[in-house]
């Protein structure tokens, strides 16, 4: 299998930097979202760790997934922070806009929750013995005993905010509600909300809760609107978050800036990974430049140091970040199948062997190992069984097989044969 999906990237042109006379840019145009999980982009900006490599990072700060999908894809970013499942899509043609996207690089693991309105949550406790420690699969059997209890009562349906319809937060917030039996696409409505808004949306009443990333879970907490009632490490601990995306044409025409890149970024990921470097990183984080929030959050988040509502309940979530340790880097072809695997799930694309070598091509170990040595990946195949390992388990317990694609949708006991419609416009 491993040959099959490989065959698809070819030989990409890429020798060895210390073969490579001085070509391409030195200054890098890169788009990113205000979110904790561009912090190895922002720390090899702002730690020296691009200048070293020859490189300067010229980042811009967007609003939107849709935007900064389109600026890469109109060359206005040379490269991008991008949504884990957005150069998947790209391959497989998916989306308003598509344009070939790759990534070779995978900014870490975590970041992600699912926050839902007190409102909401006070219903859950009132109609269940929810306990404040309850788990992730406790909360989300709750909640549909509420939102089954809305139904009978002709009540409008609650409304949730993901960030992206190609995002890990719409497969992630998919995962959790369906393991507690609800039904993603009949039992809740599910609309776009960029992550800046997702705490304001739920102020106003627009939405009732959201997945999202770091810091925007713990900033509705702490303004009292919102409670966390799962992590990203409860569906799948290792699930690769943001990567950093570019043109395939792009990395084929500047091998040596890429490799350069990758150098830089593997280091301001060791340097992120740092508890020590925290402090730093949160103030460089904090910037109006960057996130734009306080930096006693981005702090505590860093450290996985949850307040998960406003009355002193809190959560600490081992490695809620992982910016390097365990190959979190590394862009697994098996783990861009997965993605793929949930785009069937919900009705998102069709099943076929092209859809699944284009799948894999999104994800390119050979230009990271090109960059970074052999050494630097895992040595077990890249197309490998998924959630097998301790530690690194789905919420729902089933492993994922990459050769068994068909037999492994077909086993959710959720999930939808059309495709599938966000309500409102791409944000």
């Amino acid at each position: 299998m491993m040959t099959k999906f490989r065959a698809q990237n070819g030989d990409n042109g890429l020798a060895a930097p210390a073969r490579l006379a001085s070509e391409g840019p030195r200054t890098l145009r890169a788009g990113f979202i205000p979110l904790v999980d561009a912090s190895v982009l922002i720390a090899a900006s702002e730690f020296g760790f691009a200048r070293k490599e020859g490189i300067t990072l010229d980042l811009v700060r967007d609003v939107s997934w849709a935007n900064v999908r389109d600026r890469l894809a109109f060359r206005q970013f040379d490269i991008a922070h991008m949504l884990s499942p957005m150069p998947v899509a790209s391959m497989l043609g998916l989306g308003s806009n598509p344009s070939p996207t790759i990534t070779p690089f995978s900014l870490g693991r975590g970041g992600n929750a699912i926050t839902l309105s007190t409102r909401l949550y006070a219903r859950m406790r009132q109609q269940v013995d929810l306990a404040e420690t309850a788990s992730a699969l406790e909360n989300a059997l709750a909640l549909a005993k509420v939102i089954f209890s809305m139904k009978a009562l002709g009540e409008p349906l609650p409304t949730f905010g993901v960030t992206y319809p190609f995002s890990s937060h719409n497969y992630e917030f998919r995962f959790w509600l369906a393991a507690g039996g609800i039904d993603p696409d009949r039992d809740v409505k599910l609309v776009v909300v960029p992550p800046p808004l997702t705490s304001d949306a739920l102020a106003a009443g627009a939405i009732d809760g959201f997945c999202v990333g770091a810091p925007w879970n713990m900033v509705a907490s702490e303004r009292g609107i919102g409670r966390i009632v799962a992590a990203k490490q409860d569906i799948w601990p290792s699930a690769p978050e943001k990567v950093i995306g570019m043109r395939p044409e792009w990395a084929e025409t500047h091998p040596e800036t890429v490799s350069r890149l990758l150098v830089a970024l593997d280091a301001a990921a060791r340097w992120c990974d740092q508890p020590d470097n925290h402090g730093a990183l949160s103030e460089a984080l904090a910037d109006s430049r960057y996130i734009a929030a306080q930096v006693d959050i981005i702090r505590r988040v860093l450290a996985g140091q949850f307040n998960l509502d406003d009355q002193g309940n809190r959560r600490i979530i081992e490695n809620y970040f992982t910016f390097h340790a365990g190959f979190a880097n590394y862009p697994r072809p098996s783990q861009a199948l997965w993605l793929y695997s949930q785009m069937l799930r919900w009705g998102q694309t069709g099943l076929s062997q092209h859809g699944m070598s284009a799948a894999a091509s999104a994800y390119r170990p050979d230009i990271y190992r090109t960059a970074l040595g052999e050494s630097a990946g895992p040595l077990d195949a890249d197309v490998r069984i998924e959630g097998a390992m301790d530690g690194d388990r789905f919420m729902d317990g089933q492993v994922f097989d990459p050769s068994q694609m068909a037999e492994y949708v077909a086993q959710f006991p959720v999930k939808t044969g059309a495709a599938n419609r966000l309500a409102g416009e791409e944000a």
